[in-house]
């Protein structure tokens, strides 16, 4: 009995459409701030090192490098203050937690970026090949 209730009160706060991105992306997170009377929206830019939970306890770890220091964010994927999330750059990763990268410094903590081949992508590659 109370299970349903929490569903019903769950999927009322839910998000209609989530954002796609995966582990190792680099991401613009817009978040919604507000001050006093007024709001705005600031954007978090960074690595997605984790995401944990499931349904509308998912939270997603970013991180970023400001003034030579590392500075980690967790967002709810379903909260309301979570505006918008781009995808600026898919990473290829092996590992579902990046925390690795937490004793990275400078270029160490590139990551390399995953090729997109779609049904276009590999035909345009076999035809170069012909060629």
């Amino acid at each position: 009995m109370q299970n349903k209730l929490i569903e019903l009160v769950e999927a009322r706060n839910r998000k209609q459409k989530t954002p796609v991105f995966a582990i190792g992306d680099n991401v613009d997170v817009s978040v919604k701030i507000v001050e006093g009377e007024k709001e705005r929206v600031q954007v978090f830019s960074g690595v997605v090192i984790a995401r944990k939970g499931s349904g509308i306890n998912e939270t997603f770890t970013v991180r970023r490098i400001v003034n030579d220091e590392g500075v980690e964010r967790i967002f709810p994927i379903h909260s309301p203050s979570v505006v918008d999330v781009t995808v600026r750059r898919h990473g290829r990763i092996r590992r579902a937690k990046l925390y690795y990268l937490r004793q990275r410094v400078g270029k160490a903590v590139r990551l390399k970026e995953r090729q997109q081949f779609g049904a276009a992508g590999a035909k345009g590659k076999k035809d170069d090949q012909e060629q």
